[in-house]
């Protein structure tokens, strides 16, 4: 991908990524026994709950967050490099520590993406460019995270 696509690419982001509120705000209530339930500035409502009954765990979130990110910039990375996608999907798995801080040691994304105009080379680019400058909670994680991305082209 020549330097001037690559510029061009960037620019088309402008409308997109100034859109993001620069502050996020939201809160969190007790609900009973050990789940949570919090509201986002925008009205949605997601439920904790330590043991898993009645909803998920932060980390879970947290990890269904990395691959939001990353699948919003590389869709739309790849429709701005001309690719009709017909399916996009990413498999996820995250391995935590074992014991306390339980954060993530490694996680993996699979990109499952098919239709016409995809070549592992836009892909890549696209990955890239989410990595390195872009998706915000990929660049939020500790530095220490092993963070693998692959893709399936259909």
């Amino acid at each position: 991908m020549d330097e001037k696509h690559v510029e061009d690419l960037e620019e088309s982001l402008e409308g997109y990524k100034k859109k993001i509120l620069e502050v996020n705000k939201g809160f969190l209530e007790w609900d009973k026994d050990l789940i949570f339930r919090v509201r986002t500035q925008m009205g949605y409502e997601i439920d904790y709950d330590a043991n898993l009954q009645w909803g998920c765990a932060p980390t879970e979130t947290l990890l269904t967050s990395v691959a939001g990110c990353m699948a919003i910039d590389v869709f739309y990375f790849l429709k701005k490099m001309k690719a009709d996608i017909k399916d996009f999907r990413i498999n996820f798995t995250g391995v935590r520590k074992s014991e306390p801080p339980q954060y993530y040691k490694s996680i993996d994304l699979v990109i499952n993406v098919s239709g016409s105009g995809i070549t592992p080379k836009k892909l890549d680019r696209a990955i890239s460019l989410s990595q390195d400058k872009y998706c915000s909670v990929y660049n939020a994680l500790r530095k220490d995270i092993e963070v693998n991305v692959s893709y399936n082209i259909k």
